[in-house]
């Protein structure tokens, strides 16, 4: 996964005061159990060094934030008097928790969110459609397409020798409009780099709006004959559609990792063990880290808090380096810090995916002398 979105938080220099809090409402007592919860955070924070002017704004953040049905957390991410983020969480985190520190603790985030696929939603009948899109960074941007043609749209029997054309004008009025439903559909997949449209509503409509797709696209499409744009419809199908069809792409994107992993693992060129993945991001080399997310894990890192990138298993080689006041922080506080100031990705995997030493590995956007095996 790609985390840039996360990029305003790693460029500031810290401390900064990280909270993950179960925020679901779901009975009467749920706003006095959230304050109670509340105040274990903030008496932690406090402890931890936070300022009073950063723990109230966290708090504003989390009395102000809208409410929202079911169960979910949030994540509220604020520095020097001000919340820089708040995230909401699918559902409410394995705990709260609260922390102070050189940099955000953002990996519960990570975990939490899993890889967001951008992908592009279309609900289409023959007069036109309704066009959703998520970027990676989960913006939401929705189109509504009318048709431009409006006659003929059905087929009905006119009789006598003009039914031939009349029918003609019906397929082309559809193919018109589903012409239209394409290029919104287009225009909304290059803005957030879409990597997968999924099509659904009236099966001619969907087969039409594919017809009218560039080929470079049709392989990216997932169509189903679920859904409706007539009001009240029930949308829980083409919902089910929409999240497997991410969960596939996300799924694929794993498997790619792994590959290119293990074929880097046999000619000696991968990363391998969290002091050789250190070295490869502080030389710029790593295109992907490949983590088994641990939040038990007790390692730590050492930062230079101005830069992004610079990161060491060992305080001397920052002071070596010209780094005036090194930082040790929580190592996947900083690992991630570093896939970010770096532009690398990072796929986050089961104990049980892949063999990988202290549980981390990299695939490398080249290779040195260092990184063939010896």
């Amino acid at each position: 996964m790609k985390l840039d979105f996360l990029r305003p938080l790693v460029d500031q220099r810290g401390p900064w005061a990280s909270v993950y809090l179960d925020a679901s409402r779901a009975d009467e007592n749920a706003d006095h159990e959230i304050d109670l919860r509340w105040r274990a955070l903030r008496a932690a924070l406090a402890e931890q060094g936070a300022d009073e002017e950063t723990i109230d704004a966290a708090e504003a953040a989390l009395r102000s934030h809208p409410y929202q049905p079911g169960r979910y957390g949030l994540a509220i991410f604020a520095r020097s008097g001000e919340v820089a983020a708040v995230e909401t969480l699918p559902a409410p985190p394995p705990s709260d928790e609260a922390s102070v520190g050189p940099v955000p603790h953002l990996m519960p985030l990570i975990a939490q969110r899993g890889e967001e696929v951008p992908y592009v939603r279309v609900l289409a009948d023959r007069t036109g459609a309704d066009v959703d899109a998520i970027s990676a960074g989960g913006v939401p941007r929705h189109r509504e397409v009318s048709a431009a043609e409006t006659f003929p749209m059905r087929k009905v029997h006119v009789g006598g020798w003009s039914h031939r054309r009349y029918l003609q004008a019906v397929e082309e009025t559809w193919k018109r409009n589903a012409g239209d439903v394409a290029a919104a559909a287009l225009d909304l997949a290059e803005t957030v780099d879409a990597e997968v449209i999924v099509v659904g509503g009236d099966v001619r409509a969907v087969q039409t709006f594919t017809g009218r797709l560039p080929k470079r696209w049709q392989s990216r499409v997932v169509s189903t004959d679920a859904g409706s744009r007539h009001a009240g419809a029930d949308e829980d199908a083409l919902d089910d559609v929409t999240v497997q069809a991410i969960a596939d792409v996300a799924d694929r994107h794993l498997r790619e990792a792994l590959d290119r992993y293990r074929t880097q693992l046999a000619d000696g060129t991968a990363g391998t063990g969290l002091t050789d993945v250190v070295a490869r991001l502080q030389r710029g080399q790593v295109d992907t880290v490949l983590l088994v997310d641990d939040p038990s894990s007790t390692d730590m890192l050492w930062i230079d808090p101005d830069d992004p990138t610079v990161i060491s298993v060992d305080d001397h080689v920052l002071r070596e380096a010209g780094v005036q006041d090194p930082q040790k922080v929580r190592a996947d506080a900083a690992l991630v810090r570093a896939i970010v100031g770096t532009g690398a990705g990072l796929v986050l995997l089961g104990p049980d995916e892949a063999r990988l030493e202290h549980g981390i590995g990299a695939v490398l956007r080249y290779a040195d002398g260092s990184s063939a095996a010896t």
